[in-house]
């Protein structure tokens, strides 16, 4: 696995969302990572019964904010070189693949995905 200081540039899978982000403390088994930019929304509904509609409670899952930290597992740390994006336009633009994804995938959970995604938009974008 590979080793990683503070200040290194990374993506940072957390929940189901992807990131990328700065390392700003190491821990055991996780690194803490401030949110520069998304890389891939998370997705709505129930993290234990993914892709289903037919749960107790339908969850509406936000993105993490800019420079919001979150704790994340080494494992799921790796390198990032890239120039980082602008965090609003790579909202915008993760936010974008996941409706075309949503839109090209009928079911119930397809459809109760894109209504918690236009009220996150809402919120996101004001």
């Amino acid at each position: 696995m590979a080793e990683f200081k503070i200040g290194d540039r990374v993506t940072a899978i957390y929940k189901t969302g992807k990131y990328i982000g700065e390392i700003t403390e190491e821990r055991t088994q996780h690194y803490l990572v401030k949110v520069l930019a998304v890389k891939k929304h998370p997705m709505q509904g129930d993290l234990h019964n993914p892709k289903s509609a037919d749960v107790l409670f339908f969850h509406e899952r936000r993105a993490l904010a800019f420079r919001e930290q979150a704790n994340i597992p080494k494992q799921m740390v790796k390198h990032f070189e890239e120039e980082v994006p602008d965090y609003q336009a790579s909202l915008k633009e993760a936010i974008e693949v996941m409706k075309k994804e949503l839109n090209e995938t009928p079911s119930d959970w397809a459809e109760m995905s894109l209504k918690m995604i236009d009220s996150l938009e809402k919120d996101y974008f004001k």
